[in-house]
């Protein structure tokens, strides 16, 4: 239980530096950055039996942080990329708060729709307000945007995947893992292995996951060295999530590889 938590703080972690690097669309001479701050717990659930949950944010800097709250419908395209809409289907308090240094605070949230036959899926985005710069010149303020996710269970949950499918093509490897259930999961780990005519491996990769919600198929993609393409028979696809393993093959022949 412990080892998941930390994949699942990580994962979050890496998503929300995804989305500080993206915010900062130019550089200039000085950069100022902003205080230390998080967030607990990182992901709410709700349900017909907890109809409303909270977010402690809890300012770990030496400075005053300024902070503003935004919804956002949580959705994927056909490619498996996150994709966040304008709802006014959650509800949260406050939308801006100010913290003194070492103090925390709560962010209340509640649903407004009930529960339905597939999950719906949220993020809570907090960010920081950028100070205004006392120092001369051009600068720009880099902040922390944490989106945290918010899950509503649908009334009969069903957690179940599938690979859709594995194609070679000029030793691209795309496997598609397909969310056949209705509500996410997360892929943690995707193997693959490459095993010759005698069945020795001649190739191996592990792939990283992400969360992958109800109906939506995902895309993974690596690149296959042409001279290591060229000897593999058989690819064998290991796609682990929380609750269960996925495995399918692939018979590859040379003509699928680079030339």
């Amino acid at each position: 239980m412990k080892g998941k938590k930390v994949m699942e703080e990580r994962s979050f972690l890496r998503h929300a530096v995804l989305i500080a690097i993206l915010s900062g669309m130019v550089f200039f001479p000085h950069t100022v950055f902003s205080g230390q701050w998080r967030v607990s717990p990182i992901k709410l659930t709700l349900s017909r039996h907890a109809k409303s949950g909270a977010v402690t944010v809890i300012n770990e800097g030496s400075e005053k942080l300024h902070l503003q709250m935004k919804a956002a419908e949580w959705v994927q395209d056909a490619e498996g990329r996150d994709q966040y809409l304008d709802t006014s289907d959650l509800i949260f308090f406050p939308k801006i708060m100010v913290l003194d240094k070492e103090e925390h605070r709560l962010v209340r949230t509640g649903i407004r729709k009930p529960p339905s036959g597939k999950e719906k899926t949220y993020r809570l985005f907090i960010e920081e307000i950028p100070k205004p710069s006392k120092s001369r010149g051009a600068n720009i303020a880099v902040v922390i945007k944490f989106g945290v996710p918010v899950f509503v269970k649908p009334l009969d949950t069903e957690t179940k995947g599938e690979i859709r499918k594995i194609e070679l093509d000029k030793g691209v490897l795309t496997v598609g893992v397909k969310n056949t259930g209705n509500e996410h999961f997360i892929v943690e780990s995707i193997r693959v292995t490459g095993k010759n005519r005698q069945g020795a491996n001649v190739f191996s990769r592990d792939l990283s996951g992400w969360y992958v919600l109800n109906g939506v198929t995902r895309p993974y993609t690596t690149t296959i060295p042409a001279e290591q393409c060229k000897k593999i028979r058989t690819l064998a696809v290991e796609v682990k999530t929380e609750g269960f393993t996925l495995k399918d093959t692939l018979d590859v022949t040379k003509a699928m590889c680079a030339p």
